[in-house]
């Protein structure tokens, strides 16, 4: 009897243990993957709203834009189309039906609201500061006639990206995700400066909101449930 109580209270114990740790982690989770992200992005956008650009928007423009030739312009026109709204979009279709034969519904519905929430949240976000596009030099490439704060391309290549790293879970190809992921989203926020269409803070923003949007849907609907 007295063996069977003391089993029963180190079950007891670990369960809470176990209990205490997952709430810890996910708390950590909301504050690093959430929290911070969004305030960052209030510092951004309060800095837009009182001062209109930064003091280092411009000069790193100009310091991208020193470094150009015909060849790399014929690369980052072509590189900036796979950031637009004819490659992602299509691409997270493909994505949410994939997993339908595959009966992940939870992974579905954060694929489908990931993606559709980011395109909502950064026009509705565009619409409120109403910053204008930067416009320093003329780079041949066709010009955006919506606002700039924060870039679409920017939150749609995180949003996407994030997506993907969450469904792969514990996956042996997540390493090679996230390595490519990087390098697209980085590769896009290049191209973004290179054309002279977004400042820097206008990228930094697009990344920041999405990361807190995909995280916290994320930990919302909790996909990584599934197997």
């Amino acid at each position: 009897m007295v063996e069977e109580v003391k089993e029963a209270l180190v079950q007891d114990k670990t369960i809470q243990d176990k209990t205490a740790l997952a709430v810890s982690l996910a708390t950590s989770l909301w504050i690093l993957g959430v929290g911070l992200p969004l305030a960052g992005f209030g510092l951004l956008g309060f800095g837009v709203w009182k001062l209109g650009n930064f003091l280092w928007d411009e000069p790193i423009l100009q310091a991208v834009h020193a470094a150009s030739t015909p060849a790399l312009d014929r690369i980052a026109q072509g590189m900036t189309r796979l950031g637009s709204p004819w490659i992602l979009p299509p691409l997270a279709g493909l994505m949410a039906i994939a997993l339908v034969p595959l009966q992940r519904w939870r992974s579905l519905l954060y694929v489908v609201l990931s993606l559709a929430g980011s395109t909502l949240i950064n026009i509705s976000l565009k619409d409120l500061w109403k910053r204008a596009r930067p416009f320093l030099w003329e780079s041949g490439a066709p010009r955006p006639h919506d606002f700039s704060f924060p870039s679409g391309h920017a939150m749609t290549s995180v949003a996407i990206g994030v997506v993907l790293l969450i469904l792969l879970g514990a996956s042996r190809w997540r390493p090679w995700a996230a390595l490519f992921g990087v390098l697209f989203v980085l590769a896009i926020g290049w191209t973004r400066l290179y054309l002279g269409v977004h400042y820097p803070s206008d990228i930094l923003g697009g990344w920041l909101m999405a990361i807190a949007w995909t995280v916290g849907l994320s930990l919302l609907i909790q996909p990584q449930r599934e197997k």
